[in-house]
């Protein structure tokens, strides 16, 4: 199915990175050719009644000016990239608890093809929306990391697949299809300690599929060398000039992943690029 309708929450402070970050989603959605649609939620803080002093009244007013002032500059780059893109564009806001807002973000996350999300390095609020997004809106996400995003390409013409031969992989896989099939070359990549036949295999049948979908793959098997997967995919995707990868999420348990750490938890920590990824 192709990608018609991508959706782009507008979340955070409005610094130098997150604003670089909207620009390069909104280019992707333009040239998927889909239309963007951004929402732009602040935080609303319940207080207890009290009696405030002046000074204090003057100060919590300042704070929601501040706020509100903030998701406003948020709404503005959207809209401004949006106009310079020359894309379909629609933009909301909402005034949620802020307990409330990763739920809601996955709820507005179900109705499109595809969520961008702009990534904070081993930020928690960050990291815990991405994982109510994985698991609420049973749609995939594309991961942009802020850090990075001055240098992110919006044309993902050198694709990787993160391949595990797991259910997830091959979910993801899947809805990235038509991001495959506009790429110019697409690497299929398992890291493994030794290439037993079960892995080249799984690969080969793999590039096999793909290529009834019209996706010429090459498939390779790089090992660890007591590296962490995460960061072995993430140095071969950067030494290799890789636009995306393609991955799956939380092949093990999702507690196993949060208490000892794991693939999905190294990568949406810190994408080493677009991270197209699916549960």
């Amino acid at each position: 199915m192709p990608i018609k309708d991508v959706f782009l929450p507008l979340v955070g402070q409005p610094r130098g990175p997150a604003l670089i970050a909207i620009e390069k989603c909104v280019a992707v959605a333009a040239d998927l050719g889909a239309r963007i649609t951004g929402l732009a939620l602040e935080e609303d803080i319940f207080e207890r009644p009290k009696v405030m002093l002046p000074h204090d009244r003057d100060s919590a007013e300042a704070g929601s000016s501040r706020e509100a002032n903030e998701t406003q500059q948020l709404l503005d780059a959207f809209t401004n990239a949006a106009s310079r893109a020359d894309i379909r564009a629609q933009s909301r806001t909402g005034k949620v608890p802020a307990d409330q807002i990763a739920a809601i973000l996955a709820e507005h996350a179900r109705f499109s093809d595809l969520t961008l999300f702009p990534v904070k390095p081993h930020d928690s609020r960050t990291e815990h929306i991405i994982e109510t997004l994985l698991f609420e809106s049973g749609r995939p996400l594309l991961l942009c990391p802020e850090q990075r995003a001055e240098q992110l390409r919006p044309e993902f013409e050198n694709v990787m697949i993160a391949w595990d031969h797991s259910a997830r992989a091959a979910r993801a896989v899947g809805d990235a299809l038509p991001i495959l099939q506009a790429a110019t070359v697409v690497r299929v990549v398992t890291v493994a300690e030794d290439k037993a036949d079960a892995v080249a295999q799984s690969g080969a049948a793999l590039v096999d599929h793909l290529r009834e979908h019209g996706v010429y793959a090459s498939f390779e098997t790089v090992t660890g060398n007591g590296s962490s997967i995460g960061k072995v995919l993430g140095s071969w995707a950067n030494s290799h000039g890789m636009d995306a990868i393609v991955m799956g999420a939380y092949h093990h348990s999702r507690l196993n992943e949060i208490v000892w750490g794991g693939v999905t938890k190294t990568v949406i920590g810190q994408p080493p690029c677009w991270v197209m990824i699916s549960h």
